[in-house]
């Protein structure tokens, strides 16, 4: 996940719970639906950094495994 990603992310991490609280310590359904929409948000937000970081690795994986087997066939 990339700095400029994450630094949104923390924020809504942080503000999404504490609206969620506010609205539920002051009886603002709105305020508690929007803290609860930004939970959601950012959790997809972050599965979806995170599925991006695994098809990375899983690219250097294969280019790794293609490399290897190009030096072992070079070698024969």
């Amino acid at each position: 996940m990339g700095m400029n990603d994450k630094a949104p992310n923390e924020f809504e991490d942080k503000d999404g719970p504490a609206r969620d609280a506010a609205g539920k310590l002051t009886g603002d359904q709105d305020l508690e639906k929007e803290g609860q929409k930004d939970q959601a948000k950012t959790s997809l937000k972050d599965a979806a950094e995170k599925a991006k970081d695994v098809a990375g690795d899983i690219g250097e994986n294969i280019k790794h495994a293609a490399q290897k087997l190009k030096e072992g066939f070079s070698k024969k």
